[in-house]
């Protein structure tokens, strides 16, 4: 039974979607007159005052469209087939997300793009075979299960017969998404069968009308089963409405399920099966691609699929995914006579825009870090990125402790704000083994019994008085360090009994049996610290997460991605969520937001100029980051692997330095003589242009740049950074694009604190910058800061004139419809270096001497008492046909770099 505070919450949503011109102090009036009813006399001014403002912020939230890129040759079908379609699942869908209080921009926007998507697919009453492939691209946690099961819904209501969704590699997952689409799509509880002695089963959509039943061969409890599908008696084509299969992403499971469907549904002699299916691949980056090697080579589940489908006449294959760098680099061209076509999107591809409150990468790594993400730095002791399987946990780190104390003070919080029935959850990502998230598990459930039984004994001697307890003056430290802004410690003392008293401790993983039930704790909501690792990876959603403590190390990208959790909705409770990390894992956040935001604006650009599915992924496939997702992707063949890069529009840096003290030295002279060659040239010191980064030279001849990049000693395994790719890149433009250059020798403001180069190498003084060394810096090579990044932020717009930066920002914010409501609003807005290439004329080389701070006594003690170099470019857009250079990854690099975490506990290894 709900709250009255939740009533009030429903009541005054669905006034508010409804309401024409609703304004916050509608909003007030609205709740003001409800709360008049005696039975809503318990909610204070407080709550309601703060359900006022979380209610003021829907009125703003919308989502625009999105964009798509289709290939040629396509007939739109569904605007002539509209008058004949009953929308029957859809509009029972949609009343449900009303009553869930979507935003009615988000709700219409979603009608949209499902259209949209369905119109993309092939009209399923048409005749013949058809084989339509494509992909959706989300962002994490920001809403794909609704987008397909709007789609779903409208795939049924247009004729498809069948529609088999591929929900992920874990037993969690899949049950989760059964559950989403029997509360979406089906509209009765599949976990409880035929309802008995009266028990009514319905769910969800099933609530508002239950007159057409979809048949369901899988249900929450239990994935598909050969045996158990066939006692059914009849075959899809005997079905009266639509039928629904959400599997497991799990060789054996898509076994039984071709198996299934060859006995009992294809046509004698071999015959395809004549009803039309949706198939739908979540997570679709993710075990669905083929890695394998050699010409006719095929990963076991890529098969599978792909055999899946040919026993299909009619069939459309749409994957979704949030991190689609994998599945952009199929090789469209791949095929085998009895598996078909491989799963390449060669059809549409479509993006789609998340809504503007979504809590999403830019805005944790890019525009609010300060205040969302804590640094790790105590857990080499306890508990190292790198242990091993056998390690034993003497104690937490104390920046866990700190975290689960986080957790606490902010359900605290929660609660004052009339949010204590909601579910909550803290997320524990720090260990790929098994047995050390069990010791992990242990640990803190025994710090969250010790914080239950002194809140129990001594919060009642009151807020001040308390405080004499360690344990109630750590949670004070905490809240003075982290919420003092949100609440006051009065108020938070008031309801630290209620806030850990319910808080569970469960491990998440394929060991464990379950713990996160939140549909059966809906009344008063489920609290629970989840430590897991794979299993919280992906998919899989922790709502009402708020506190994540993440201790990972990886370079992949969907690795990374996929791991964030945190990312999604907090409405209400935004700011106080809080993510711990190291900061490495930071920097490649940083660096793959920054990375993903380029692909969606190379994906908008392309999209104007009509371009195909096949065309976005041959460009894509030369960006520079394909040496690392190429790389991960053919990881297994344990060869080289050659990687073809296209440099026009990209930033490259020497982020990673040799750390010998011959090179270091080596690449002072170089950078010695590239200034002397410079002043030959009539760029002298007194000609520079004084700007904010430093001294700038306009105009520089190529030669001396390519001299110098030929002469600087790179360190090996900084491969986009390589001499000779590169030169090779620039003297393809030399005579034309690249011909004169912007040198920028980077200076920060002289200061007290501010290091000047005691050599003058450079013919001028230079007030270095500083950069820590990174963690994972050896005798080897030297990481420049955890983040591994050189030039500062803005630094790309040097050398353009002011109306080529206005120019360059108008154009962002007209792609970005978020960043675009903060400047109208005159908030601040984070302009991303890359907008700056696309209007610059001419390339900017960056030379950097850097003073290194050594963080640790582990770490290089080699580094001479003098600032090392380190250099960066900027290449504008080329308007040549874009030739690229070849990079060649070492395999020996590929297994120390990047450790290979599909070997995780839930997916078998050493440590099952």
């Amino acid at each position: 039974m709900s709250t009255p505070l939740k009533q009030l919450e429903d009541m005054v949503s669905a006034w508010l979607f409804h309401e024409k011109l609703p304004t916050p102090e509608s909003i007030r009036t609205r709740i003001k007159l409800i709360r008049s009813m005696p039975e809503f006399g318990s909610i204070s001014d407080v709550q309601a005052e703060h359900l006022a403002k979380e209610l003021e912020t829907k009125l703003d939230v919308g989502m625009s469209i999105g964009s798509q890129l289709t290939a040629e040759g396509f007939k739109p079908w569904l605007p002539n087939r509209r008058a004949d379609i009953d929308p029957f699942f859809w509009n029972r869908y949609r009343k449900l997300l009303v009553g869930q209080g979507f935003p009615k921009g988000v709700l219409e926007t979603l009608d949209q793009v499902t259209d949209n998507i369905v119109g993309l697919l092939e009209d399923p009453c048409k005749e013949g075979e058809w084989d339509r492939r494509g992909m959706v691209v989300g962002h994490v946690q920001s809403g794909k299960t609704a987008n397909y099961t709007g789609l779903i819904c409208k795939a049924a209501d247009a004729g498809y017969k069948l529609i088999i969704v591929i929900a992920g590699v874990h037993n969690n997952l899949r049950s989760q998404t059964q559950a989403r689409i029997d509360e979406g799509f089906i509209g009765r509880d599949t976990g409880k069968g035929l309802a008995l002695d009266g028990e009514d089963n319905r769910i969800g959509v099933g609530l508002f009308d239950s007159t057409r039943k979809p048949a369901s061969f899988t249900n929450t409890l239990k994935d598909f089963n050969k045996q158990q599908a066939s006692t059914v008696g009849v075959s899809i084509g005997d079905l009266k409405t639509p039928a629904i299969l959400v599997i497991k992403k799990n060789s054996s499971t898509l076994s039984n399920l071709l198996s299934w469907l060859k006995d009992n549904n294809a046509k004698r002699g071999g015959g395809k099966i004549a009803d039309p299916v949706l198939l739908i691949d979540d997570e679709a980056d993710n075990a669905s691609i083929n890695t394998a090697s050699g010409p006719g080579a095929v990963t076991k589940i890529n098969g599978q699929i792909r055999s899946l489908l040919e026993l299909f006449g009619r069939k459309c294959y749409v994957g979704y995914t949030a991190t689609p760098f994998a599945n952009i680099f199929i090789d469209p061209e791949t095929d085998d006579e009895m598996l078909g076509a491989d799963l390449f999107p060669r059809d549409f591809i479509v993006s789609l825009d998340p809504p503007d409150n979504y809590f999403g990468a830019s805005k944790v790594f890019l525009e609010n870090s300060d205040a969302i993400i804590r640094p790790i730095t105590d857990n080499e002791d306890l508990l190292p990125v790198g242990h091993k399987i056998s390690h034993k946990l003497a104690a937490l780190p104390g920046s866990l402790i700190d975290a689960v104390h986080s957790f606490v003070v902010a359900r605290a919080i929660r609660i004052a704000r009339g949010q204590g029935t909601q579910h909550s959850s803290m997320l524990v990502n720090a260990s790929r083994f098994t047995a050390v998230q069990g010791l992990l598990r242990n640990e803190i459930h025994g710090l969250v019994t010790e914080l239950r039984e002194a809140v129990r004994s001594f919060a009642g001697l009151g807020a001040t008085a308390s405080l004499k307890h360690a344990a109630i003056h750590q949670l004070h430290t905490i809240w003075e360090r982290e919420f003092q802004d949100a609440a006051d410690w009065q108020t938070v003392h008031a309801n630290l009994l209620q806030a850990v008293a319910p808080i569970q401790v469960v491990e998440v993983n394929a060991k464990s049996k379950g713990g996160l039930d939140y549909r059966a704790n809906k009344e008063n909501g489920l609290h629970v610290i989840a430590v897991g690792g794979f299993s919280l990876s992906r998919g899989l959603t922790l709502e009402g997460l708020t506190i994540s403590y993440f201790l990972r190390n990886s370079l992949m990208y969907d690795t990374l991605m996929q791991m964030g959790r945190w990312f999604g909705y907090r409405p209400g409770y935004e700011d106080l969520c809080r993510v711990w990390m190291p900061e490495d894992a930071q920097g490649w956040y940083e660096h793959i937001a920054e990375a993903t935001e380029e692909l969606r604006a190379e994906f908008k650009a392309m999209e104007a100029l009509n371009a195909t599915p096949a065309m976005f992924g041959l460009k894509v496939r030369s960006h520079p980051d394909t040496l690392i997702v190429t790389a991960r992707n053919k990881m297994g063949t344990g060869k080289s692997v050659v990687v073809q890069i296209g440099l026009g529009m990209s930033f490259i840096e020497t982020a990673v330095l040799r750390a010998d003290l011959a090179s270091i030295k080596s690449n002072r002279d170089a950078a010695r003589r590239f200034a002397s060659a410079m002043r030959d040239r009539g760029h002298m010191p007194s000609t520079a242009e004084k700007v904010a980064a430093g001294a700038l030279f306009r105009d520089v001849d190529v030669n001396i740049v390519t001299d110098f990049i030929r002469a600087f000693r790179n360190s090996e395994g900084a491969f986009l950074t390589e001499p000779g790719p590169v030169v090779r890149y620039i003297e393809e433009r030399q005579e034309d694009e690249l011909a004169k250059w912007d040198v920028l020798f980077a200076s920060v403001k002289p200061g007290l604190d501010k290091k000047a180069d005691p050599e003058d190498l450079l013919g001028m003084t230079i007030h270095c910058q500083e950069r820590s060394i990174g963690d994972r810096s050896n005798e080897k090579v030297i990481r420049v800061s955890n983040k591994q990044r050189v030039a500062s932020r803005g630094v790309e717009q040097t050398g353009l004139e002011d109306d080529e930066i206005e120019l360059a920002r108008q154009s962002y914010l007209a792609t970005d419809p978020a960043a675009a409501k903060k400047h109208a609003a005159g908030q601040s807005v984070n302009f991303p270096d890359r907008i700056y290439r696309d209007v610059r004329k001419k390339p900017l080389l960056i030379v950097h001497l850097l003073w290194l701070k050594k963080k640790t006594d582990t770490i290089p003690t080699i580094i001479p008492d003098l600032p090392v170099m380190a250099w960066s470019i900027s290449f504008p857009t080329t308007q040549k046909p874009e030739k690229r250079v070849e990079y060649v990854v070492g395999a020996v690099w590929l297994k120390e770099n990047m450790p290979d975490d599909m070997d995780d506990e839930d997916i078998g290894g050493d440590d099952d």
